[in-house]
């Protein structure tokens, strides 16, 4: 963990990377599909659906539901979203954003050089190798 959170030039590269991901593709195949076709609602509909599943794949990790990818499939406001979860993508695994109460379980809040970020890092669930009554008992 010696390492601390990306820069500035290298955060925006990564997210520029990200964004062109999410949306590049879509416009590509809705390109096709609507020289093959001649619909221009087939080329909106596969950009915008592209766009949403890109969202739905970034939202779990940068603080949004899986869910937000159906607001990710709205046009504009989709390529929006993906703008945001990209620069937050780029962080990762630091956050410069508050975890949501569901996430606040596994965040931690960071001090020393790294004071005003957050490391949501997955947990080992805690398991117990015996059953509980097999258990040694402490009294």
């Amino acid at each position: 963990m010696g390492r601390g959170p990306r820069g500035l030039v290298a955060r925006a590269s990564i997210a520029a990377a990200l964004f062109a991901m999410a949306v590049v593709p879509g416009w590509t195949l809705g390109d096709l599909a609507e020289r093959a076709t001649g619909r221009p609602a087939l080329d909106w509909l596969i950009t915008c659906g592209w766009c949403g599943l890109a969202v739905a794949g970034y939202a779990p990790r940068t603080s949004y539901r899986a869910r937000d990818g159906l607001a990710g499939a709205i046009p504009l406001y989709g390529w929006y979203l993906a703008g945001v979860l990209s620069w937050r993508a780029a962080l990762l695994p630091y956050r410069d954003w508050e975890p949501r109460r569901d996430e606040l379980w596994r965040a931690r809040w960071l001090t020393g050089d790294l004071v005003g970020f957050w490391r949501a890092d997955q947990v080992a669930a805690v398991t117990s190798a015996t059953t509980r009554a097999a258990s040694r008992r402490t009294r």
